[in-house]
């Protein structure tokens, strides 16, 4: 066999193990973001799971507050039936801004913001957007690294030729994003 035939050989076997490895990098970070969004999704089932417990708690106490009540109710069915990134973005806001209503009517029960079960629902909610909040930010830094990935020579080439595409940030609107939930009794 002629030498620029073993020549060409070894470039296409080289150029195939590029691609090869380019593919595999590509899948590792996109399973990353997949891996990343799913501990935000736990932590936001964890907050949809909390949420009716609070509604409970707080029922009794605030009954000429039932717009209140409703509006977290649909806030929390809107965030649970969310599909796409925009969506969640949209119904996690809502949701937030609900939440932050029922806090400040139930500063007018002070016998809501003296029970133990409200007092504990409010720290376990603390706590739960905080992790949502960490999720958030350790999916956005995989997607970011996914994205710029993508959109890098040469990586770029093998992305276009197996169609990977861009993913969507996980972003709060600014007012939500600067101010947690705040549950101070």
């Amino acid at each position: 066999m002629p030498t620029y035939l073993w020549i060409i050989l070894a470039v296409a076997a080289v150029l195939v193990l590029w691609v090869i490895a380019i593919y595999n990098g590509l899948i590792t970070r996109r399973n990353r973001v997949q891996e990343s969004w799913s501990d935000i999704d736990v932590q936001l089932k964890r907050r949809y799971d909390l949420i009716p417990n609070l509604m409970e708690s707080v029922k009794g106490y605030m009954q000429h507050e039932r717009g209140t009540l409703e509006k977290v109710t649909a806030a929390r069915t809107a965030a649970m039936g969310a599909k796409t990134m925009a969506e969640h973005a949209k119904s996690e806001n809502m949701l937030t801004e609900a939440l932050k209503s029922i806090f400040a009517v139930a500063e007018n029960y002070p016998d809501l913001k003296a029970s133990q079960n409200f007092l504990q629902l409010q720290d376990e909610l603390s706590d739960t957007e905080n992790k949502i909040q960490a999720a958030r930010r350790f999916y956005n830094g995989n997607v970011m690294n996914f994205n710029t990935r993508i959109q890098s020579v040469p990586a770029n080439l093998v992305a276009g030729m197996f169609s990977f595409k861009t993913r969507e940030f996980f972003e709060l609107s600014e007012p939500a994003a600067r101010e947690a939930v705040k549950v101070h009794f």
